[in-house]
């Protein structure tokens, strides 16, 4: 699920990169999953420390910085550089 201000950028297929705090993935890859009345298909999933987030990734994630994805990330807990996230790719099908 996407923050709501999120929702119509994720539609247009404009963001295409998600970072979560999650103990374990909640979506698999290949998978489609229904959100923002589109369905977004999963092509890749990895484990990274937030550290490792690339501003390619800050960008896809429509964010306008670092700081803002962290913020966003971090509805589950404290997110530090050495945090491990999910950065999860997808496309809208």
């Amino acid at each position: 699920m996407f923050s709501r201000d999120l929702r119509d950028q994720v539609a247009r297929g404009e963001i295409t990169v998600s970072i979560r705090l999650w103990s374990v993935p909640k979506v698999r890859v290949g998978g489609r999953y229904p959100t923002a009345g589109v369905v977004i298909e999963i092509d890749s999933i990895e484990v990274l420390p937030f550290s490792a987030v690339t501003d390619d990734d800050v960008r896809a994630s429509g964010e306008a910085n670092r700081e803002a994805l962290r913020d966003r990330a971090a509805h589950s807990g404290p997110i530090n550089d050495g945090t491990l996230v999910h950065r999860i790719e997808f496309h809208v099908v």
